[in-house]
């Protein structure tokens, strides 16, 4: 799944073309691409004509175009969607969900999407910041992100450090692929208990999530298959940058030991064995016993 990186390079190549652009005519090919969309494909299409794209933002994983009604649409990319830029000559691509047609003519935008994960939907007085993606916490690369609210709140949770970079609602943008090449750089195996680490420690974590997303973002993203592109459909580069995330057998580019895979949430996490030790479990304290006074057993008074 496209995580910041993919949604970020997406973005930067949309704001170049559609920013101050007026939709001329929007065409649903596929009803499951606007399924969150409550009042159907009908409403979606009719609710955007006329309507002239202010801007492209970007929350975690999530992108909307702010609209001037006040309105804006509403995007995720899903597994395998994608949002290309074509000449209205150009064939329709096989798994062409929606198209977007401009009063000035090309390029056209269009939503792509194989497996039909993804999706857009239009968010009534969402232009500033749609409902429907404001319980997602602010990435590590924006400008009002509280490094000293995170520190805090990853130390109060009760959770694996890996586990609490996946959660979108303490820090968005963050998946599988980028948390496992942070962790790697941190020397972090990503089991440590999140309320053992140190203050210190949760700093250095953030400065190497921060450094890997900003050279992924250099390089285009991640490009395992065709079906992440940005909106030209060139392929990122940064899996040529991977230090861990799918190099099982490798040896680590540190110290050179083969690098593990381990089974986490129904995915895979990959680490370096010797970089990053697993955290050893302390047993718990065995509570103490206390002893018991048969039946009918009675102190002696005091004399």
């Amino acid at each position: 799944m496209p995580e910041l990186p993919e949604v970020e390079t997406v973005r930067q190549g949309l704001a170049g073309w559609i920013v101050g652009r007026r939709f001329a005519a929007v065409q649903v090919l596929h009803a499951r691409a606007v399924r969150r969309h409550a009042a159907g494909a009908a409403h979606f299409a009719a609710v955007l004509v006329d309507r002239r794209v202010l801007d492209v933002c970007r929350r975690g994983k999530y992108l909307w175009l702010p609209l001037d009604s006040g309105d804006a649409v509403v995007g995720h990319l899903g597994m395998s969607g994608q949002l290309l830029l074509q000449p209205a000559t150009a064939d329709d691509e096989a798994h062409l969900r929606i198209r977007f047609r401009f009063t000035d003519g090309d390029p056209e935008l269009r939503f792509v999407d194989q497996r039909t994960f993804g999706g857009l939907s239009v968010s009534d007085g969402g232009a500033e910041l749609p409902a429907e993606i404001a319980h997602i916490a602010r990435d590590p690369l924006d400008p009002d992100f509280s490094d000293t609210a995170f520190v805090a709140a990853l130390r109060r949770r009760r959770t694996e450090v890996k586990r609490a970079l996946l959660d979108q609602t303490l820090i968005s943008g963050v998946g599988n692929i980028y948390a496992d090449e942070a962790l790697w750089r941190a020397e972090l195996h990503g089991a440590r208990p999140t309320d053992r680490l140190t203050g210190p420690a949760v700093v250095r974590l953030l400065g190497h999530v921060r450094d890997v997303l900003r050279e992924a973002i250099v390089q285009g993203g991640t490009s395992f298959d065709a079906l992440y592109v940005d909106v030209n459909g060139r392929s990122g580069y940064f899996d040529r940058s991977l230090s861990v995330y799918g190099q099982e057998g490798r040896p680590c580019r540190r110290c050179g030991a083969a690098i593990r895979r381990e089974a986490f949430m129904n995915r895979s996490s990959f680490s370096c064995p010797r970089c990053q030790p697993r955290p050893q479990i302390r047993p718990q304290p065995r509570p103490r016993s206390v002893p018991t006074r048969p039946a009918g057993y009675a102190t002696a008074p005091n004399i």
